[in-house]
């Protein structure tokens, strides 16, 4: 069986940092208009007081999977065997660590029960594995992927198609996309 990784944030779901973010800031945020690479940047001089008010919020609570995920995973779950691997400390550490890997933890158990608990990785370094399939909005989660996935999102707008051709990546922007590529061809045979 192959094996599959799943990353968690802007692919499962948004979390709920950027409704923190335009709270603190009193304002609304459109990221694919601003130049950062971390959404937390958008408030940087500003991490402590931020960190005062939301360091121990939970930015999963009742925070929605994307369109189409629960299905479509719960169909590739049958397929292959897939791994959520995901991060749970931030730069900065304007939300606290401990706190964030617990919440993604229970976050994961209670949306995707079907997915084993054991297959739950939490690291900053995805490099260290090597997948068949890899599904991430980062390019660094990819590398180790014998097929890579790029879940389009504001952190990746500006990755050409020529980049991603040289680099035999495929972008999705939807969870149809990658039902169409990794399921409806099989049950075509």
């Amino acid at each position: 069986m192959k094996t599959m990784m799943i990353d968690m944030d802007n692919v499962i779901t948004n979390n709920n940092f950027t409704i923190f973010l335009e709270e603190f800031l009193n304002k609304k945020l459109d990221f694919n208009k601003l130049k950062v690479k971390y959404r937390q940047e958008v408030i940087e001089g500003q991490e402590e007081e931020f960190k005062k008010i939301y360091a121990h919020k939970n930015i999963y609570d009742n925070a929605p999977l994307l369109e189409g995920c629960y299905e479509t995973i719960k169909k590739l779950n049958e397929k292959y065997d897939i791994y959520i691997v995901t991060s749970y400390i931030w730069k900065k550490d304007v939300i606290n660590a401990a706190e964030n890997l617990k919440n993604k933890f229970n976050y994961l158990k209670e949306k995707l029960p079907f997915i084993d608990e054991n297959k739950y990785i939490f690291t900053q370094n995805k490099k260290l594995m090597h997948f068949d399939i890899g599904i991430d909005d980062r390019l660094s989660g990819l590398e180790n992927a014998n097929l890579k996935i790029l879940f389009n999102s504001w952190s990746n707008k500006t990755i050409t198609d020529i980049d991603l051709k040289k680099n035999q990546i495929i972008r999705v922007n939807n969870w149809k996309e990658i039902d169409n590529l990794l399921l409806e061809k099989d049950d075509e045979k």
